[in-house]
């Protein structure tokens, strides 16, 4: 379990070094005479038509819609197996992360509302400051290297992962508009399938995902966000079986991190955090950018350390262990680079409204960018280098 961790851990490091680049090269382009190309580039419009099955989106929506249910698949597999058999499956152990991620959602959606609830618009964005990017977080705690202690790592991977859970039920309750019966219906058999295919023990990955593909189909025509999708199927695919020594949830989640990290996310940040910052008036607006800076670099700390502070004085919940409270704060902050799924929530919050959608791009930035910088450097004054004596 420990070497599996280890090279997860190594991986999302990576990751978030490859999505930095990408989310540069985005910018750049985007304030560059090559503006026009990169608008182009993900206007454009891509149609799969098999009989009276049309889906027709620009690049951008397959993207968000499409690449992006894999990546909420490999969610629905980690979450599975860390409530099954990992970090969140006992008490004690999911006891901190979950506290930690409930106030951590709940705080910097109140941050949000505090500073625009007097605009019915702006009001729907309360979820944006809301999500932890794991691989920002993850990749920035790397590079302290073994001055953190390894608990405090697994500590943060089991409150990401909780706090992944958390946004996808937020998308499938509060970001769901004109629901489709007929498509419910026939995202309701995909799933029965599936349950059939666990039930009797299939190995085989091949009926799961073209089930899955079904179920894509059907939720995005529901007018569900087709990402949910992808964590639904995640939950249907076995971790053990028995008589079987090989888990096919571990074989597809080992498969897919891979493409997860290194290609999914570094083109999901390079077609959304393309802003133009020439016209900076039409990218800043005071109510919006602060509600979602404050709810990252401040909301996110103070929800996770006072929610997990209280767990243990209430002695729901323990101290990682070999970790101060210093340090859990640090992680904490740490946990404000909401990247990834913020800029995602975004695209959900104000659909068309692209002005609002620049502005609050430019402040998940901003409020990422400082939380990375807070978290790193108070993890650092916190830690101890480990000694190089034999």
């Amino acid at each position: 379990m420990r070497q599996f961790i280890d090279r997860f851990l190594s991986m999302e490091a990576a990751s978030g070094i490859l999505l930095i680049i990408a989310a540069l090269i985005a910018l750049i382009m985007a304030n560059s005479p090559l503006n026009h190309l990169y608008v182009h580039l993900f206007d454009t419009t891509l149609q799969v038509r098999i009989a009276s099955l049309n889906i027709e989106k620009p690049l951008l929506l397959w993207i968000n819609d499409g690449l992006m249910a894999i990546f909420f698949l490999v969610i629905g597999l980690e979450v599975k197996r860390e409530v099954i058999e990992g970090e969140l499956s006992s008490r004690d152990k999911a006891s901190l992360p979950v506290f930690a991620a409930i106030g951590g959602m709940v705080v910097p959606a109140l941050i949000y509302l505090f500073f625009n609830h007097h605009d019915a618009d702006l009001k729907s964005g309360w979820a944006i400051p809301a999500a932890t990017d794991i691989a920002f977080a993850l990749g920035v705690m790397a590079l302290l290297g073994k001055r953190v202690p390894a608990s405090l790592k697994v500590f943060l991977l089991a409150l990401a992962i909780a706090d992944d859970l958390g946004v996808v039920v937020i998308i499938a309750l509060f970001y769901s508009h004109g629901l489709s019966l007929p498509a419910l219906g026939v995202a309701g058999v995909a799933m029965l399938g599936l349950l059939m295919l666990n039930r009797r023990g299939c190995v085989s990955l091949t009926p799961y995902l073209l089930m899955g593909v079904v179920l894509w189909v059907a939720i995005l025509k529901s007018g569900m966000h087709a990402t949910v999708a992808g964590v639904l199927l995640g939950f249907m695919i076995p971790l053990r079986i028995k008589g079987h020594n090989h888990s096919p949830l571990e074989r597809l989640e080992h498969s897919l991190h891979s493409v997860s990290g290194y290609i999914i996310l570094p083109i999901f940040a390079f077609a959304n955090a393309g802003i133009n910052l020439i016209d900076a008036e039409s990218v800043f607006h005071i109510s919006l950018s602060l509600g979602v800076m404050l709810g990252l670099f401040l909301g996110k700390p103070i929800g996770i350390f006072g929610a997990s502070w209280l767990a243990i004085r209430l002695g729901a919940a323990k101290l990682p262990q070999g970790t101060r409270m210093l340090q859990l704060f640090a992680t904490a902050v740490l946990a404000g680079i909401g990247f990834t799924m913020s800029i995602f929530i975004t695209s959900l919050a104000f659909p068309g409204m692209d002005v609002q959608i620049d502005q609050a791009r430019l402040a998940i930035l901003m409020g990422s960018f400082f939380a990375a910088c807070g978290g790193y450097l108070l993890l650092r004054s916190c830690t101890q280098k480990p000694s190089s004596s034999a």
